[in-house]
């Protein structure tokens, strides 16, 4: 009995979002409201993501509009922001809040795509480390006798083609973000 990969596959699967969700964050000068996904604010005593409480709209290719539901919410999410690692300082009109993002140095844009090439890198380790429980996973059953020597080794190369896929598409991933980062 050959190892069902599809497990596994789904596992690379949610780590290739979980990449894309992080690499979203990262902003090369255009407006983005995925900057803001993971930016939190003390509402009533709990954290609340900031996207929850204001319609958050792209106003122009380097402007956001953040318009609190709850206008006594304003200097919370601005203070939120402020220290959030955003790193754009908010405009305060006192019925809104605008982002401007500034076009990136060029030594700026080099550090945005190491940022992206180290989550890449991250990204890999958990898609190898996948692979290895599907590789720790064929020997035991192969040990235990549930599998013989020529489904083991079958096993093993589709886990390897699954793995090389899946590091190709974060390879492709990575170029496209790094390309945006880097073009004026």
């Amino acid at each position: 009995m050959k190892l069902d990969t599809k497990a596994y596959e789904s596992k690379m699967q949610k780590t290739i979002a979980a990449f894309e969700e992080n690499i979203g964050t990262i902003r090369a000068g255009q407006a983005n409201p995925a900057v803001l996904a993971k930016v939190t604010f003390e509402y009533y005593g709990s954290p609340t993501p900031l996207n929850t409480m204001a319609d958050i709209k792209v106003a122009d290719s380097k402007t956001i509009v953040i318009t609190p539901y709850d206008r006594s919410t304003l200097k919370a999410m601005e203070k939120a922001i402020l220290s959030s690692d955003v790193g754009i300082t908010p405009s305060n009109d006192g019925s809104v809040l605008r982002l401007v993002f500034p076009q990136p140095t060029e030594e700026r844009r080099r550090e945005l795509a190491k940022q992206v090439q180290k989550q890449s890198e991250d990204a890999k380790v958990a898609i190898r480390n996948i692979r290895r429980d599907a590789n720790d996973d064929t020997k035991k059953q192969k040990k235990d006798g549930a599998m013989t020597e020529d489904e083991a080794k079958q096993s093993d190369k589709a886990v390897q083609d699954l793995t090389d896929k899946y590091i190709k598409k974060l390879d492709e991933i990575s170029a496209k973000k790094e390309a945006e980062i880097m073009k004026l």
